[in-house]
């Protein structure tokens, strides 16, 4: 029974106690006056008082509290306030008397008081997204302060609290028996059942001492980090602290981190490594660990409904309630033997690993040579485009298999892409934990080891002395009794079609439980201690290889040169795309956002077909003659203004830079070109010296060579001028360099710059500027070459060349990148005599550049752009989601602008929209977190703020929605 004490705590309303009542307590105790707002509380009355020099908190609960427990609270903030480096927390402060605790009446109710500094800081529970590195912060401060307070004692200590969890079975059947909800009041007995079953057999070993017992996201404050993130440094209210169960109080911290899961539980285990690092808990406490999470998430809820039933109007607990329902639907919806087996293996407390399962016989009588596996992996030939979309697939190919051998299986620890879904912010579960087999119908199945057989709903299930075994698929035979002996008929595989018959096994280690089928990557190594392979009942390896992803980078990063730089630091192994789609080798899809090398989007199987086909003919060099050569370049040439009719193919968007250089020096005589500051053109050595982007180059601006004359970037939101009406001051910039040329007797060879500013996130240049720009350079004999390697080909949209935008022709265009959808391919196009004018330095030539399947591949890209609308999908499909994105800078701050059109956009963070102080580490802190969500994005300019949203053209609208959705999603839960 709870103790009628206990019983009465459970039952107390907050004082009746206004914020008129609290000025007067704080004005005549403490001699302070100031501005009051009240904080929440479940049961107390707290109120933050600001005097302009000092803020403090005052805290009023009712006289039912002992005196000693209060005076523990105090005497646990001084124990800590002299420990060196202990975690900060709030000072006691004293009234006009000399008290640190006073006793008031108000309207006839006795109360108590004490007056605490108040720490500044950002509670972690208004954050609804908390990084890995933030969860392990806050077990690292409860660890820390369970470590302060071992050696702290006070006869305060020894309370009675409903939050005990020592007492959480008495609390909960006392708090379950007022609830009206009947669905809700079974689930919480059921989980409490449950947890206290797997407790009990723990609780003789826990170890007690004085503990917070509150150490949760509502009670510590953070602090930002360079990038916005909140980082907890303090711990506030000591209203909960007792003398308990040490691992209480990381079931605490752990419980309150569940409504910051997304519905992932394994979520809570950054916090407890970081708490077992600096308090190490003995394996008895691990084991009790969830079990007192669970008994925590079910009193939470039991007290929100207790508490509400006697105030209404407690609005900290309405608004909390809601969280802590969803900490309770987490903490019972994952097996507690799956948790136990993740937290011990988390702080590498995991016994040795279990034996295979064996059996003393056969499952199934199957010779392995006579059994086909089909694959179903991200790298399955037999599932070619979209067709592992297809419902039903995996039976008929396993049904096509087995009628051409007799027997089929699927693979066990398999990652299936059959299982993977598009546009889906959290990972699926695509690793299989069973096997399916394809057998004659009548088949006899026999126990592989001796055990108790029961059915249930279809599914026979053998318990043995390893494991369990789970079998559908069959048809019991006549006379089986419970108890089988190894050997015995169990059933017999049943009709599934074409006389064929579908079976699926798999293995359980835990008893009672019924396994899912399929389990999320980042939970495969525990589920397969829980459901482990069943090949050593089958007879033979069933098992799929595993992806070594971590040692593939490492190998990677041993022998692939380190300025050739990877996406993330932790990067998914990608290995499959499909249209705007990509899949790592775990089975997670990816909205790809940044890839304009893929302009048709991935696995396009028209350019598969016409690659592989030329490929098989001929591939060699264009100095040979052959048709495909010829007829791509005449059809660059028709696509380019009237002029521009010569074309050099090279094998990338550099190359193509540095041929238009190149061209211009030839052509022109002289050598000095002028270009953009904030601009990037490649990575040879002419395209890398005009290229100026200190995103790309930290060194960028002291590297150029004399020939190189940047001029200000025409940045028409942060850019030296601001505004659509800034076209003469840019111009002028370009005019003064031009000017100061000739001023020193120098000739001009060209000008080169992005029609469209693609590196600062498609920016248009102001109205006007390459007409004037272009003419003053023609007048003094340079050529103007325009750089469509990242802009062109219909990616804006209502542009197929991002010159078309600003009304002008250039002497010479580059391109590459999509032209080729990720085959090296790039070209440049000009007028003949500027092409012939390179003779003089002898002749041109790219390996690759017009190869025969280069050509092919040219062409096609050019079909289908054409046949599938890319442009217009571009225009219609990016102008939308433009729209979208435009409407998040109505609601969050720190989204200072939209630039660009079509499918070239860019999104610009800032801290500030007056200073535009650019939000570089939020900006690479939201494309960690699109990521996690399933969204492929990369920052770009020369700040690292700007989100360059280039995806293939073939993007839906549905992509286009889930992008926008995802980017409001971080932006509203953080980052």
């Amino acid at each position: 029974m709870v103790e009628d004490a206990l019983k009465l705590r459970t039952e107390l309303p907050r004082p009746d106690v206004t914020p008129e009542d609290a000025a007067r307590i704080l004005l005549e105790h403490f001699g302070l006056s100031g501005a009051l707002s009240e904080l929440g509380s479940q049961q107390d009355r707290n109120f933050r008082i600001d005097t302009g020099e000092a803020r403090f908190v005052l805290k009023i609960c009712r006289a039912a509290y002992d005196l000693q427990e209060l005076e523990a609270q105090n005497a646990a903030l001084l124990h800590l306030a002299r420990q060196s480096g202990a975690v900060r927390a709030p000072q006691v402060v004293r009234d006009l008397d000399g008290r640190d605790i006073i006793d008031v009446k108000v309207r006839g109710q006795d109360y108590r008081v004490r007056l605490l500094t108040y720490l500044d800081g950002v509670p972690l529970t208004q954050r609804k997204h908390l990084t890995a590195d933030t969860v392990a912060a806050l077990g690292d401060i409860a660890g820390r302060l369970a470590v302060a307070l071992r050696d702290f004692d006070h006869p305060g200590l020894d309370r009675e609290l409903q939050w005990d969890l020592r007492h959480a079975a008495p609390v909960a059947l006392h708090l379950l028996a007022a609830m009206n909800d009947e669905g809700l009041k079974k689930r919480i007995a059921e989980a409490m059942v449950s947890a206290m079953r797997r407790l009990q057999p723990l609780t003789a070993d826990l170890r007690v001492q004085a503990i917070h017992h509150d150490v949760t996201d509502d009670n510590v404050v953070g602090q930002p980090d360079a990038a916005g993130r909140p980082m907890p440094d303090s711990v506030i209210d000591f209203g909960d602290i007792l003398k308990g169960w040490l691992v209480a109080e990381l079931a605490v911290t752990c419980a309150s981190l569940l409504h910051h899961a997304d519905g992932d539980a394994l979520f809570i285990l950054p916090a407890v490594r970081a708490f077992h690092a600096v308090c190490p808990l003995e394996e008895s406490e691990l084991k009790a660990l969830w079990p007192l999470i669970v008994a925590r998430a079910a009193i939470l809820v039991a007290s929100s409904q207790q508490q509400l039933a006697i105030d209404p109007d407690n609005a900290y607990v309405s608004g909390n309630a809601a969280h802590e329902r969803e900490i309770f639907d987490v903490a019972v919806s994952v097996p507690p033997a799956l948790m136990q087996r993740a937290i011990l293996r988390a702080v590498d407390a995991v016994p040795e690993k279990a034996a295979p399962v064996l059996g003393e016989g056969q499952l199934v009588d199957i010779e392995p040579a006579g059994v086909r596996q089909i694959d179903l992996s991200i790298l399955s030939p037999l599932l070619p485009e979209e067709r592992w979309q297809h419902e039903g697939l995996p039976a008929s190919l396993l049904q096509t298999a087995a009628h051409a051998i007799g027997m089929a299986s699927t693979r066990y620890g398999e990652y299936r892409l059959t299982e993977s879904a598009l546009r889906s912010p959290r990972s699926r579960s695509t690793f299989a934990l069973h096997v399916d087999l394809c057998l004659p119908v009548g088949a006899v199945v026999r126990a592989p080891f001796a055990g108790r057989a029961e059915w249930h709903d279809g599914r026979m299930v053998l318990s043995g002395p390893a494991a369990v075994l789970h079998l559908t698929g069959l048809e019991p035979p006549e006379g089986t009794d419970e108890t089988v002996t190894a050997g015995t008929p169990i059933g017999l595989v049943s009709e599934a079609g074409h006389g064929l018959g579908l079976m699926r096994v798999q293995l359980c280690r835990e008893p009672g439980l019924i396994p899912p089928l399929f389990a999320p990557a980042h939970q495969a190594d525990v589920w397969q201690e829980l459901c482990p392979s069943p090949a050593g009942i089958l007879g033979f390896n069933c098992d799929a290889p595993a992806p070594h992803s971590a040692d593939l980078l490492d190998r990677r990063l041993q022998h692939f040169a380190r300025p050739q730089k990877n996406y993330y630091r932790a990067p998914p192994q990608i290995e499959r795309g499909w249209k705007e789609h990509l899949f790592d080798v775990g089975g997670r899809a990816y909205l790809d956002m940044v890839n304009n090398v893929t302009i048709l989007g991935h696995g396009h199987p028209r350019l598969a077909a016409a690659v592989g086909r030329q490929w098989s003919l001929l591939n060699t060099n264009s100095r040979f003659h052959y048709a495909s050569v010829a007829e791509f370049s005449e059809r660059l040439a028709v696509l380019a203004p009237d002029g521009l009719d010569t074309v050099f193919l090279v094998n990338s968007g550099s190359e193509a830079n540095d041929l238009a250089l190149r061209l211009a020096w030839a052509f022109s005589g002289e050598r000095n070109v002028v270009s953009l500051l904030e601009a990037y053109h490649g990575w040879t050595v002419a395209s890398d010296a005009v290229s100026t982007s200190i995103a790309d180059n930290p060194q960028a601006l002291e590297m150029r060579p004399d020939w190189v004359h940047a001029v200000v970037a025409p940045n028409t939101y942060r850019g030296q001028f601001r505004g659509a009406d800034t076209t003469d001051n840019y111009v002028r910039s370009v005019a003064t360099k031009l000017r100061a040329l000739e001023e020193g007797g120098q000739g001009l060879a060209g000008f080169i710059c992005e029609p469209v500013y693609g590196n600062a996130g498609g920016i248009p240049l102001p109205k006007g500027y390459l007409d004037a720009v272009y003419a003053m350079v023609r007048q003094r004999g340079g050529v103007c070459i325009a750089d469509e390697v990242q802009v062109g080909y219909g990616r804006l949209g209502d542009y197929f060349w991002g010159f078309e935008e600003q009304g002008v022709v250039p002497d010479i265009i580059t391109i590459a990148k999509g032209m080729g959808n990720g085959h090296p391919l790039g070209a440049v196009i000009t007028r003949r005599e500027i092409a012939d004018a390179l003779e003089k330095e002898g002749y041109f030539f790219s390996s690759s550049g017009g190869s025969p399947v280069s050509s092919v591949v040219g062409q096609t890209v050019l079909d289908l752009i054409e046949e599938e609308k890319l442009q217009d999908n571009a225009r219609v499909v990016g102008g939308y989601l433009k729209t979208r994105l435009e409407a998040l800078a109505q609601r969050f701050p720190v989204v200072g602008a939209v630039h660009g059109m079509g499918l070239y956009l860019g999104v610009e963070f800032v801290r500030d929209r007056d200073t535009l102080e650019p939000a570089s580490e939020e900006t690479a802190a939201i494309c960690d977190r699109l990521l996690e969500l399933g969204v492929i994005m990369q920052p770009t300019g020369d700040h690292l703020n700007v989100l360059k949203i280039k995806p293939p053209l073939c993007l839906s609208r549905e992509s286009a929605d889930f992008f926008a959705d995802m980017l409001t999603r971080v932006l509203d839960e953080g980052w």
